[in-house]
């Protein structure tokens, strides 16, 4: 008998395929995916994770039962490839894990009807997501670059990496961006993001590529024949990065400045943290990591390696047992766990203490804003800020405070509601937000019992509830 996977982490390579091709302005992506499968990838996955809009350059081709038992999915995608309105966008169409059970290879249809659309087998059934990813990308340039020689830019970076469904980017990626311009280098292109088709090639006009996630994008990067560089984690990691951008884009001096200038100004609340009496605590914090393979290894180096925390495990999400980490949680009890929705479930099982601080999806968070970086030096700054923080909500817990509570006497009470009330309260509860309204009816209802009996009544009446406003 097989082993049983619990809560499986990362997605397939066709989502892999979807999130890297609609990143791209000019791409439009149909979908050879079965009716409602298309959902998690194309709406609830991107809304729920990241905030990113419902993709207008994404349809898919709806498979029924027909498709799938018997007729296959050619004229369906033939039908779609009909119907779809004439844009300024070049079509991929993408496999799914269906239509790749029942065998849809729509190459040589596509040859001789629609030669200006291009498929893209996305391996569904034998790649994750970041396996996927990286070979979307590699298979984008190879596909599109317009095979001249390179004409290398001087003093110019090329960022391979970020795309929708990757934990952070924005903030992450606008924070390498900003030390890439504060070296005196220029960023020449964002890949994919920012990009288009015909952008593609001039990638390889980059002097130097930094590759944002050690997930995917490396295999395009070595390819191009730069030198490459890694998104750095905490503060020597991303000395050494700015001293080799600098170095790589003939902008030694202006690099060493800059560094002096992150040491004086961005860097400045770790300093201020690290005399302070907080320090005290860092050897004692115990944290875990579950996340990509970026975040799990930067975690660790920064937390641990740099300021002294002690990391009881850090697991690169594809690789974990979760069966396992869920023991080794119950086990080690860390103080922190940057994890992922399946970790915090762990936590909740286990009535866990632990503070959970999102680090990667799946998990219904927003990450958009770009004071959130986990990387660079700014990274550094904001973990330790959060951190810092967690630790003095923890000492709030241990303040001596007095709790009003219903004595003995209150509770032998009994407060009745006449008709009128209990329907004016329903009306007062649907007015609050959807997610807070069970709360808000709760509360609403102890403050309105709680005035009835300090006004000497037994019953709360419509009146009543209006008084409290």
């Amino acid at each position: 008998m097989g082993k049983t996977v619990r809560d499986e982490s990362t997605a397939s390579a066709y989502w892999a395929a979807v999130n890297t091709f609609c990143s791209l302005r000019d791409v439009h992506v149909v979908a050879d995916a079965p009716v409602g499968c298309y959902n998690l990838v194309g709406v609830a996955v991107m809304d729920y994770t990241d905030a990113i809009p419902y993709l207008e350059n994404f349809t898919p081709t709806s498979l029924t039962e027909k498709e799938i038992s018997s007729s296959g999915s050619t004229e369906t995608v033939r039908d779609i490839l009909d119907r779809l309105p004439a844009a300024d966008r070049h079509i991929i169409l993408v496999s799914s894990a269906e239509s790749e059970m029942i065998g849809s290879d729509h190459e040589r249809m596509l040859e001789m009807q629609f030669p200006d659309v291009t498929f893209f087998p996305s391996d569904s059934l034998g790649e994750d997501e970041w396996q996927g990813r990286d070979r979307a990308l590699q298979w984008l340039f190879g596909k599109f670059d317009d095979g001249k020689p390179a004409v290398i830019e001087k003093g110019t970076v090329g960022i391979i990496g970020p795309t929708y469904g990757c934990f952070n980017s924005p903030s992450d990626l606008s924070e390498i961006k900003r030390i890439i311009n504060g070296c005196g280098a220029r960023v020449s292109r964002v890949y994919p993001f920012e990009s288009r088709l015909a952008d593609i090639s001039s990638l390889k006009n980059s002097e130097v590529i930094v590759v944002l996630y050690r997930e995917f994008g490396s295999s395009l990067a070595e390819s191009l024949g730069r030198p490459v560089l890694y998104a750095p984690f905490g503060l020597e990691e991303t000395r050494q990065f700015i001293t080799d951008i600098g170095k790589l884009t003939g902008n030694t001096e202006k690099a060493a400045s800059f560094l002096q200038e992150e040491k004086n100004g961005t860097l400045k609340p770790v300093w201020d943290l690290w005399r302070g009496p907080q320090a005290e605590w860092f050897p004692t914090v115990r944290f875990g990591v579950t996340a990509g393979k970026s975040y799990a290894r930067g975690l660790e180096k920064f937390l641990s390696g740099e300021m002294g925390m002690q990391c009881m495990f850090s697991h690169y999400t594809p690789g974990a047992d979760n069966t396992l980490l869920r023991d080794e949680i119950k086990e080690k009890q860390p103080q922190f766990l940057f994890g992922r929705m399946a970790d915090k479930i762990y936590l909740a099982e286990l009535d866990s203490k632990t503070k959970f601080i999102p680090a990667g999806f799946p998990g219904p968070i927003v990450r958009r804003a770009l004071g959130t970086p986990f990387m660079g030096h700014s990274g550094a700054v904001y973990l330790l800020q959060e951190i810092v923080n967690a630790l003095y909500d923890m000492l709030f817990n241990f303040l001596p405070i007095q709790k009003r509570s219903i004595t003995a006497e209150d509770a032998l009470t009994r407060i009745t509601w006449t008709g009128e009330a209990e329907a004016l309260l329903n009306e007062l509860v649907k007015k609050a937000p959807f997610i807070s309204q069970i709360s808000f009816g709760r509360e609403l209802k102890t403050r309105a019992e709680t005035l009835a009996r300090k006004t000497g009544k037994e019953t709360v009446t419509a009146e009543l509830l209006r008084n409290i406003g």
